[in-house]
């Protein structure tokens, strides 16, 4: 049986992300010092559910994409390099899949740029609410289509997480000094332990899911395809799209064991919702 596939929710996974960004609050206010992000995570919503688990034939980011190690020569947590950076709304993990539209003139420059060289640019969250986070994920250029009026069709595939230490330039385009983030050992933790009560409390959401949505109960089967703890726990939290300050608090984390617990706990509250939702549709089945 194949993977079943989780979808991201419409908003997130459309080409054009460009419309969303807000070029004054990037080039006058680059980083929010009082970016605050959500201290419990939330049960998803049953829409939020609906759209990612449900259209199982379009999902865009299978576990296969997440490769066991991600680096054959990983980069050193206290190097610190110069990086474009494109603020997006949205979050984007180690091994997640992204399809871009660029179209804004000033990221088509910084497009040229890097076809021209290593083909990687900094992907950060940023929204008008909250503004632009400190961390983020290098997105490596894997597929490109220049079109005639100039525009950009690229996918682009996650690659190291990193923090913002400082401000190079605005114009014409956001570049930051950056240094690379890892996870600290997890001490005494059963990493492998808590991915797999992560990836049963996946099937039994994408379930429920199912059924809630007049879609056949089959059963999810190997979720995780032999990855690693770590990158499983990436892996996840992309699923969580439709909710991105929540994925923002997940890539800030440091802990691969703390971030699966807070993907375990997320999950067993969206599962506790689902588990009322399917008692209520089994007592009024016309409701």
């Amino acid at each position: 049986m194949a993977l079943p596939q989780l979808i991201p929710s419409p908003s997130s996974s459309s080409l054009s992300y460009q419309h969303s960004i807000n070029p004054s609050s990037a080039s006058s206010n680059p980083l929010n010092p009082n970016f605050n992000l959500p201290s419990r995570p939330p049960p998803l919503s049953q829409s939020l559910l609906s759209r990612r688990f449900h259209r199982l034939s379009s999902f865009r980011c299978s576990a296969s994409s997440f490769p066991e190690k991600h680096h054959t020569n990983p980069p050193k947590s206290d190097d610190v390099v110069e990086l474009p950076l494109f603020p997006l709304p949205l979050v984007l993990f180690p091994g997640a899949i992204l399809p871009l539209q660029i179209f804004e003139f000033r990221y088509r420059i910084m497009m040229h740029t890097l076809l021209q060289t290593d083909l990687r640019f900094g992907v950060i969250y940023s929204d008008a609410v909250t503004g632009t986070a400190e961390v983020g994920c290098v997105g490596e250029i894997i597929k490109h289509e220049r079109l005639v009026d100039d525009r950009f069709f690229l996918i682009c595939k996650g690659q190291e997480r990193f923090r913002i230490t400082g401000i190079v330039r605005t114009k014409p385009y956001l570049v930051a000094e950056v240094n690379w983030l890892e996870d600290r050992p997890s001490g005494n933790e059963d990493l492998e332990g808590l991915a797999n009560e992560v990836e049963g409390y996946m099937k039994d959401v994408i379930r429920l899911s199912n059924r809630l949505n007049g879609k056949p109960e089959k059963e999810a089967q190997d979720l995780r395809r032999n990855l690693f703890p770590t990158p499983f726990s990436f892996f996840v939290g992309s699923t969580f799209e439709g909710a991105p300050r929540e994925q923002q608090a997940l890539l800030e984390l440091e802990d691969t064991a703390a971030r699966l617990k807070r993907e375990k706990e997320t999950l067993r509250n969206t599962l506790n919702y689902l588990t009322a939702a399917s008692a209520v549709k089994d007592a009024f089945p016309s409701s």
